[in-house]
């Protein structure tokens, strides 16, 4: 299947213009994300470790229509190395319009075998390097009172599975700190934005390469959705970033209204599906690499793209989303419609009496 951006949701009067950060921009969602905004016409910074997908992520935005793109190596781990980032940004691009945080790594394994070296690690990227990332973009942001910060996060944020500890934790951070955030800037009576992007299971490079203590290749969760549909839905919350949050697929959808009505019998069912739903039949191959401290695309060179090797069951396109999006005039259109049913009734009562 190809990775040819589906059409991005159209901007607002003037946001082609707009400087967009993205970290994780070499792979997987942050690579669909560029792509959308290039498409868009976005100057799009591109923030990664992996040199060689950074580069080709970099000539997909400037194919795609975007005015520029620079691709910048950094470990989001690194506080000094994002704040250095984000200056050279300002200088290159201009002032910094939306900041994406989608960077990460995990590991797959019960959470008693993950080793205290894996689980630092893979916090310092998931949840610190999303702090440092919006602590770079608010340092440019507040002094000018306008900008955006979209986290790119997961129903695994409000409903944790089973062999994903590590990510469940830092996801749940990012949670947390983005909703202390949200209210400082409102104290502050700030223009600023954050909004966070709930995302289902994905097609994307991640279930290769991410360090697993598994019997099985690793997988997303059924339904799987193309990253492409991340990528709206995160486009669709730098525009909108007046809500708190947006669930993206109906699988993610029906998680959090299930945690919230029955999260002990969930709790249940994910321990009896939760191990073989997250596995493929494939046994892992103990060769394979590994982008817990190194990425994965240098030796040999290689472009791991923002598709995974799912695409022959991932869904394109999202209704939940199509409706999320155009949930104002369908409201409109039922209140219409309803009072026109009232009408046609009491019309109808009145020429019986």
């Amino acid at each position: 299947m190809s990775e040819a951006a589906d059409p991005a949701p159209q901007p607002p009067p003037g946001s082609d213009a707009r400087v967009v950060v993205v970290t994780g921009a070499s792979a997987g969602v942050g690579r669909a994300v560029a792509r959308a905004f290039g498409a868009r016409g976005a100057s799009v910074a591109l923030l990664a470790r992996g040199r060689h997908g950074l580069e080709r992520a970099a000539e997909e935005v400037r194919a795609a229509g975007g005015r520029a793109a620079l691709p910048l190596e950094v470990d989001v781990a690194d506080p000094e190395a994002v704040e250095a980032a984000a200056a050279r940004v300002e200088r290159e691009l201009g002032p910094v319009d939306v900041w994406v945080n989608a960077a990460f790594t995990t590991v797959f394994a019960p959470a008693a075998e993950v080793t205290p070296q894996e689980l630092k690690r893979a916090t310092e990227v998931t949840y610190f390097g999303f702090v440092y990332g919006t602590q770079a973009a608010l340092r440019r942001m507040r002094p000018r009172d306008r900008g955006t910060v979209v986290q790119v996060g997961s129903a695994l944020a409000q409903r944790s599975v089973p062999l994903q500890a590590v990510y469940c934790g830092a996801k749940h951070a990012i949670q947390g700190y983005t909703a202390s955030l949200r209210c400082e800037l409102l104290h502050d009576r700030s223009r600023v934005r954050v909004t966070m992007a709930q995302l289902p299971g994905l097609n994307t490079p991640q279930f290769s390469w991410v360090r697993t203590r598994l019997p099985r290749h690793p997988r997303p969760v059924s339904p799987v959705y193309q990253p492409e549909v991340a990528a709206r839905g995160v486009l669709y919350a730098a525009d909108h970033p007046e809500r708190r949050e947006y669930w993206i697929g109906g699988s993610t959808v029906a998680t959090l209204l299930a945690q919230r009505i029955a999260p002990g019998l969930l709790d249940r069912y994910l321990a009896r599906t939760g191990y073989d739903s997250q596995q493929t039949d494939e046994p892992v191959d103990a060769a394979r690499p590994a982008n817990l401290w190194e990425p994965v695309d240098a030796d040999p060179p290689h472009d791991h793209g923002a598709h995974g090797v799912f695409d022959d069951e991932a869904h394109p396109r999202s209704l939940q989303l199509w409706f999320s999006r155009h949930r104002r005039p369908l409201a409109l259109g039922a209140a219409a419609a309803g009072t026109a049913a009232a009408l046609a009734d009491g019309l109808r009562r009145r020429s019986h009496r």
